[in-house]
């Protein structure tokens, strides 16, 4: 897996009059929370989460078995290293954020969906005979905040074909990036504090690629591949879009360079 460390940057709201004098139209978010009254959604890096640099996640095996004569089977099956599922990160209580009782876990993304939270190394799912996939997994904090070094994440390209036998297929070369968080629901406290995350694949953010966060309409313009807080939403739908762009704004085309997401922040325990 050709993962690459990506370089530091700073989110940044579009903003109309700055983009007048400047083609990139962007400021710093601690900028923008200070400069500009009329973004009420702000972005901000989380920091200090622990680190764990020898944690390694390795796909096992795959299996395919036919399911009737439209369906095929299929399951992944891990090994984790230097990682304990199901425990509690050790700043799960201070983070301030969503938190899965049942602790750390793995996110099993196929196909840029919404993840599947995995607290054993195992995960069993259907799709369709003649038909070709992407899975991404990654190991995650308690509060689903993802590990980012080389060996804690792993892309999986197969097909399958009209009698479910799999073919696991080359990796790709191109820029993609995988949605993880927010999802769901949130409600009360939960509310305050949201975490956005995603998985970012052969490409260095800052360098050769960047990403632009559009949430509710507000554009943010991403080159460090980090978590943030989103802070100051209001309640209801919040609409998320992840676009990979060049290091001139341009959007980048091809498979899983754009992905959008719609959540919903209610007023009482978040769904998890």
């Amino acid at each position: 897996m050709n993962f690459k460390n990506l370089s530091m940057a700073f989110p940044i709201a579009a903003l109309m009059a700055f983009a007048a004098c400047n083609n990139a139209g962007t400021k710093t978010a601690h900028d923008n929370q200070q400069a500009d009254a009329s973004a009420k959604i702000t972005i901000t890096p989380v920091e200090g989460s622990p680190e764990f640099p020898d944690a390694e996640l390795t796909i096992k095996n795959v299996t395919s078995e036919m399911q009737g004569a439209d369906s095929v089977k299929i399951t992944f099956n891990y090994d984790v290293k230097n990682y304990e599922l199901t425990h509690q990160t050790a700043d799960a209580a201070s983070k301030g954020c969503s938190n899965s009782e049942e602790g750390q876990h793995i996110h099993f993304i196929l196909d840029n969906e919404p993840y599947a939270a995995l607290y054993k190394p195992t995960h069993t799912f259907t799709v369709l005979p003649n038909s070709e996939h992407y899975v991404m997994s990654f190991l995650s904090r308690s509060y689903h905040e993802s590990l980012k070094t080389p060996k804690a994440g792993v892309l999986y390209h197969f097909s399958v074909d009209g009698k479910g036998k799999i073919t696991k297929m080359d990796l790709p070369t191109t820029p993609m990036i995988f949605y993880s968080r927010p999802k769901g629901h949130y409600m009360g406290d939960d509310t305050k504090k949201i975490l956005l995350d995603f998985y970012v694949y052969n490409a260095t953010l800052g360098t050769d690629a960047n990403v632009t966060a559009t949430i509710n309409g507000t554009d943010f313009a991403i080159n460090k591949w980090q978590p943030y807080f989103i802070e100051n939403a209001p309640m209801g739908e919040l609409n998320i879009k992840l676009q990979l762009t060049d290091t001139g704004g341009k959007a980048l085309e091809g498979e899983n360079t754009s992905v959008s997401r719609t959540v919903h922040l209610m007023g009482n325990t978040a769904m998890k």
